[in-house]
């Protein structure tokens, strides 16, 4: 017990100082004692939200826990060549290694570097710390009866805290592993665990129960409460019963989806068969959270997207928070990303995690300046992005042109892809550089070099803006930069209601607790960004494919690809497992002049086609991350995974 309090100490003084989760130091404001008794951890609400400060800081980062990171692993991105021989999490998913997860420090769920009091980015992973973290839920639920003196508002906030965290540390295994334990007690030191492993339905069930006594515990806002207020303006990263809602939802939709009630299997023959009473109970509880959004009774909102120049990511004067503010900002003294649209974040810490080396691994390697790993869209996943018109590429009346496959597009695809003609540097690019002023994406163009340039035709940019390159330099110490991708946001919610209340009932699918039909709330999203609506002529198994193909758009490099094709069972299936790169050559723009003047989304092309790179060899037994050997050895009930 005393290392443990002294630890969530340490960790609260020190966030207080490095990261943005600045009110950690006024809950802990006294030297963590050598002679702590049982109860100083669990005697009051200050002492009690300092333990609870140590889980908070056991989130990882997802795309900073490493000098350079694998997030995306479905069919989303493929790396460089080089990355193949560094052994990325994202290359060994390629060739079907899962077991890789264990051990690849690149890889922000892995086993290993655990360690919840530090304040460094790199020593924190998933697995290892969620074990510890939910042990820690379970002591501070035991004590808090016996100990605790305070008022009931402070006890229902600890609380609620704690039994979210419970419920989320097992799901977020879940998704990766399948069923597990669900340990919800205090296991006394020497004691051997026998819990039995349930199916990812009895887990759900558990984590469900967690949820909701979190949903009806914690705060809508804790700048409104008594124990807030201490901490007034500095409580935006803390649990409150919107993230428990959003939580709850995201735990049924997942139970309810395909491989959760058939099981790993391939063909895809089941990925429209959902459950209906759970795809109901999530979309109760994403309902919830729309009315409370819709009716102004949260401080949670969708970020603007309203550009004066989207290709730089200029935002519009009087824009508060950008739509690239939820993943990025500069000249803003360090705000972390995420801004009111954000659900759920971790501590995080700022400029030399953004710079080195992360924001200079979307670009060609002679600009960015960096190890020789990178992120690249891959061209058959940039084909979700469809038209202006809301219609995707391969519709008859989308009016999308080969010979003009840039023009007209989703406005998302010009905030996050890099095309061919793209004015990439700002500033003067002299000598070599000079080659990469445009983008020379086009079929053996200046930035098609397979080892750093582009071995897919397209950049991303998305989560860092171009302009974190040597030349522009937008990611330079004086322009205070910070970058980070949410667990959860807004947007997210809306898309989940959809694909919940679609499972109800097609387009026009609703909960009782919200207005919104399923059809409405895409078309918020896409209102959001100037897209046209989806169109009246989806039903049945043609509108879930637009409902995915949205969620594939506005959720695109953010991490949740894979879960999302595993879920639906589509991992395995031809059309998800290639990886292909976008081939063509310049009709408009030979010399660059025309994109001196005029916008590269008019440029003309010709020979428009896919080519394969790569096709993954998946089986059922890919639908699952194999378990740690260890844990299988401690008892016989701890079974690993089919096929593993």
């Amino acid at each position: 017990m005393n290392r443990i309090f002294k630890s969530f100490a340490v960790i609260a003084l020190g966030l207080a100082g490095a990261a943005t989760f600045t009110s950690c130091e006024d809950y802990l404001d006294k030297e963590p004692s050598s002679d702590i008794s049982d109860e100083t951890p669990f005697k009051d609400f200050t002492n009690m939200q300092g333990y609870i400060e140590e889980i908070y800081n056991c989130i990882p980062d997802k795309v900073k826990c490493y000098w350079t990171t694998s997030w995306n692993l479905g069919d989303d991105e493929i790396s460089t060549p080089q990355a193949e021989a560094e052994r990325t999490m994202q290359t060994q998913v390629d060739i079907g290694n899962f077991y890789a997860w264990q051990n690849n420090a690149q890889f922000w769920f892995a086993a290993d570097r655990k360690n919840p009091t530090s304040l460094n980015l790199h020593d924190r992973r998933f697995y290892g710390n969620a074990w510890y973290c939910i042990a820690k839920t379970n002591l501070a639920i035991d004590k808090i009866d016996e100990y605790f003196v305070g008022t009931k508002e402070e006890k229902d906030i600890l609380l609620g805290q704690l039994y979210f965290f419970r419920g989320w540390w097992h799901f977020e295994m879940m998704q990766f592993l399948g069923g597990l334990p669900y340990v919800n007690k205090t296991l006394s030191s020497g004691e051997s665990p026998r819990l039995p492993r349930l199916s990812y339905l009895e887990c759900a069930d558990s984590v469900a129960l967690d949820l909701k006594r979190a949903a009806e515990l914690l705060p809508m806002n804790w700048d409104e409460t008594t124990p807030g207020k201490k901490t007034f303006g500095k409580n935006e990263l803390r649990l409150t019963k919107i993230t428990a809602l959003a939580y709850l939802g995201k735990n049924y939709l997942w139970a309810a989806s395909p491989l959760m009630q058939h099981g790993a299997q391939t063909g895809g023959a089941h990925t429209y068969d959902y459950d209906q009473e759970l795809a109901r109970l999530a979309a109760d509880a994403f309902g919830e959270v729309i009315d409370f959004v819709e009716k102004g009774k949260t401080q949670y909102e969708l970020a603007k997207f309203d550009y004066t120049n989207v290709y730089d990511h200029q935002k519009s004067s009087g824009v508060e928070y950008s739509y690239s503010e939820l993943f990025y900002t500069s000249r803003r003294n360090w705000l972390q990303p995420g801004g009111k649209e954000a659900i759920l974040r971790g501590p995080t810490v700022a400029w030399n995690f953004t710079r080195w080396n992360y924001s200079r691994t979307f670009g060609p390697y002679e600009i960015c300046e960096r190890d020789p790993h990178f992120h690249l869209p891959t061209a058959n996943y940039v084909a979700n992005y469809g038209m202006a018109n809301g219609l995707p590429l391969d519709d008859p009346d989308s009016g999308f042109d080969k010979k003009h496959p840039f023009k007209n597009r989703d406005p998302r695809f010009y905030h996050d892809i890099i095309f061919d003609g793209v004015k990439y540097i700002n500033g003067e690019a002299k000598g070599n550089d000079a080659k990469f002023k445009y983008a020379g994406l086009a079929t053996g163009g200046s930035g098609r070099d397979i080892a750093n340039g582009s071995r897919t035709g397209y950049w991303m940019q998305k989560l860092v803006p171009h302009t974190a390159n040597k030349i522009d330099g937008e990611d330079e110490y004086d322009k205070n930069p910070n970058a980070y991708v949410p667990y959860m946001r807004l947007a997210d919610v809306y898309l989940m209601y959809a694909e919940a209340c679609a499972v109800l009932n097609g387009p026009s699918g609703k909960s009782s607790k919200c207005d919104l039909t399923s059809i409405d709330a895409i078309n918020r999203l896409r209102d959001r960004v100037g897209c046209g609506h989806v169109s009246t002529k989806f039903s049945g198994n043609s509108y879930m494919d637009e409902v995915r193909r949205e969620r594939a758009v506005e959720l695109a490099f953010e991490g949740f690809r894979f879960h999302d094709l595993q879920r639906w069972l589509l991992l395995t299936e031809p059309k998800y497992t290639r990886k292909t790169s976008q081939e063509f050559l310049r009709v408009s723009g030979a010399d660059e002049s025309f994109f001196a003047e005029n916008d590269p989304a008019e440029a003309e092309v010709a020979e428009f086609r896919e080519e394969e790179i790569l096709t993954r060899n998946f089986d059922s037994k890919h639908y699952w991350f194999p378990l740690l050997r260890d844990d299988t050895y401690i008892y016989a009930e701890f079974e690993q995974n089919p096929g593993w």
